[in-house]
């Protein structure tokens, strides 16, 4: 009746309102200027330099201080560390989400402040945990990486999807490709979900790859499937992966162990595993009494178990 009009009415205006707050706010930054680096210039290399950084709304409790970290173009780097060290939070400083209180951020020398945003977001690709999908298919989901997703083909979208280890799943549905995954992608698995965002990172084919826990929520059959793809995708770019998992991280060319605000430590895998008073062995023998010790041991090469067994 009309009292139940009156509350949807209410409820409308509550939520358009907002709507029209976010349409009308100015972004922060310059948007669409700045410089745009020419392919024989744009290799990927990206460096930290005496990086400060506090969250705005906290801006007591310092993130980063004197945070420098170097990652050579064409390279894999893994970032581990306890949690709540500020991981995740490299990840929103590279995409000019926040910029940092003081130090500098550069790619291939250039300090992202002078880059043209939406030409250096375009150049980067992102995995996260729990990615993004929209309720529109699966097609037109994969597509949504493209710079102009209305020019993508079929071909194009199947054959992203066969290197994201997706298609096999995709073919399984009734509408195939044309399948609606629900708001959030909630009618798929955090496997599936995580393969469609590969996908999609494929087909915008970035210089720079990021990361953010990929294949933490996911079980032994499905992280294989994910990780899989994953390397597939991490060929020929600049990555930069944080991760906890030991599975994660041991193909990367460097790992860093960040805590207290900066990198404690920064080398080759085998060498901070050998490391007997380092973090990074801490981390992984914490992961190694969390999880079954037969799982962990799979996980581990050799060599590495080797070492365990003399230090542990």
């Amino acid at each position: 009746g009309l009292s139940s009009f009156y509350s949807e009415l209410m409820k409308g205006l509550g939520a358009g309102g907002r709507l029209w707050e976010l349409i009308e706010r100015k972004p922060q930054l310059p948007f669409n200027e700045g410089i745009t680096l020419g392919k024989d210039v744009f290799r990927g290399a990206l460096e930290f330099k005496d990086v400060e950084f506090a969250y705005p709304t906290r801006p007591e409790t310092s993130i980063f201080k004197d945070f420098s970290l170097s990652i050579p173009a064409g390279s894999v780097m893994a970032l581990v560390g306890p949690s709540g060290a500020g991981k995740s939070t490299i990840v929103s400083l590279l995409l000019r989400l926040y910029d940092p209180i003081s130090g500098t951020i550069t790619v291939d020398g250039f300090d992202i402040r002078q880059l043209n945003p939406l030409w250096f977001r375009t150049k980067i690709g992102t995995v996260s945990q729990e990615p993004i999908l929209f309720s529109c298919s699966i097609a037109e989901n994969i597509a949504y990486g493209a710079e102009d997703p209305s020019t993508v083909t079929a071909e194009e979208i199947q054959k992203v999807a066969e290197i994201a280890n997706a298609a096999s799943f995709i073919k399984d549905f009734p509408k195939g490709f044309d399948t609606v995954v629900g708001e959030k992608g909630i009618l798929l698995s955090g496997g599936q979900k995580q393969r469609i965002a590969i996908a999609r990172a494929l087909l915008k084919n970035p210089k720079i790859l990021l990361l953010d826990e990929a294949t933490s929520a996911l079980d032994a059959e499905n992280e294989y499937l994910v990780q899989e793809a994953l390397d597939r995708l991490m060929e020929g770019r600049t990555v930069l992966i944080i991760a906890h998992r030991l599975s994660t991280i041991q193909n990367a060319d460097f790992v860093a162990v960040l805590g207290q605000g900066k990198i404690l430590e920064c080398g080759k895998h085998e060498e901070l595993l050998a490391n007997p008073n380092g973090l990074f062995r801490k981390l992984m023998q914490k992961q190694a009494f969390l999880q079954n010790s037969d799982t962990f041991a799979l996980d581990l090469q050799p060599r590495e178990k080797d070492i365990l067994k003399e230090n542990v």
